[in-house]
């Protein structure tokens, strides 16, 4: 991170409450008048986090029950097995007396993991940042409305990309660089937001007027360096107005630090 604040840092902090953990939702984030899920994931991440120890998430899985709202949500979790090596930790996000996300998580010490590594994966061979175009330029472009968490990132897509107007019988996908517009690092827990911050694949090619996530799963695979990430967004399934989506994200030094896999509903305007 760099000196200056990190609203990141700032907007999913979490704080020690009898019985759990409290945070407070900000609208920075929103898509519409909803939370980013990426976002809300993030926020139970720390606090999950917190009872790990401080460990690295490895896995999480949320599954969005209702959408809060800016404010105040209580975060219950519980330490479901301890280790060594992982700890298992559940969350729920309480809003209103109501839960609207449950979130199931293995947290260890990624900078200590060590085994077998090969990675046939490649990332995706795409121009650098400077010469792709910014996904807010061409939001603002195209006359979409601008989601308020849209300004939060910086996405640049390459000139070329078939987001938004796939060939018949390909697949819907969206690839591009991501950062934080206020300069912060990428971390770990900033990778399970990153997971979820691209617009969706199918945007533009299908009449839709909202893509609510109903589970999303981010698997963390290394911190991230310093820099630049790369995100790569693909659906193949669309059946009866829902889809799944996979996503790679890799860092500055060509590392593959996240893969994500979500079930989204997609709805009419």
């Amino acid at each position: 991170m760099t000196g200056a604040p990190s609203q990141f840092h700032d907007d999913t902090a979490v704080r020690r409450v009898d019985g759990g953990w409290e945070a407070s939702i900000h609208p920075r984030w929103n898509v519409g008048n909803n939370p980013n899920g990426g976002y809300l994931l993030a926020v139970a991440v720390r606090a999950m986090a917190g009872d790990a120890g401080g460990f690295d998430p490895i896995t999480v899985t949320a599954h969005y029950l209702s959408p809060p709202a800016e404010g105040t949500v209580e975060i219950r979790t519980q330490v479901v097995k301890p280790g060594r090596s992982f700890v298992t930790v559940m969350a729920e996000v309480i809003q209103g007396g109501r839960e609207r996300v449950r979130v199931l998580g293995a947290f260890g010490d990624l900078a200590a993991r060590r085994g077998p590594t090969r990675v046939s994966a490649r990332p995706p061979d795409i121009p650098p940042p400077d010469d792709c175009v910014s996904l807010l330029d061409l939001t603002l472009q195209s006359g979409r409305p601008v989601p308020e968490v849209l300004n939060r990132f910086d996405i640049r897509l390459p000139p070329d990309s078939p987001w938004g107007r796939p060939g018949e019988g390909d697949p819907f996908e969206i690839t591009g660089w991501i950062r934080f517009k206020d300069g912060t690092e990428p971390s770990a827990e900033a990778a399970v937001l990153f997971a979820d911050a691209f617009p969706p694949t199918l945007l533009g090619a299908v009449d839709a007027g909202w893509v609510p996530t109903l589970e999303l799963t981010v698997h963390v695979r290394g911190r991230p360096a310093p820099g630049w990430l790369l995100g790569t967004f693909q659906t193949r399934v669309l059946v009866d107005g829902l889809m799944e989506e996979d996503g790679e994200l890799w860092d500055s030094e060509g590392r593959p630090v996240a893969l994500s896999r979500q079930l989204a509903m997609v709805l009419s305007r």
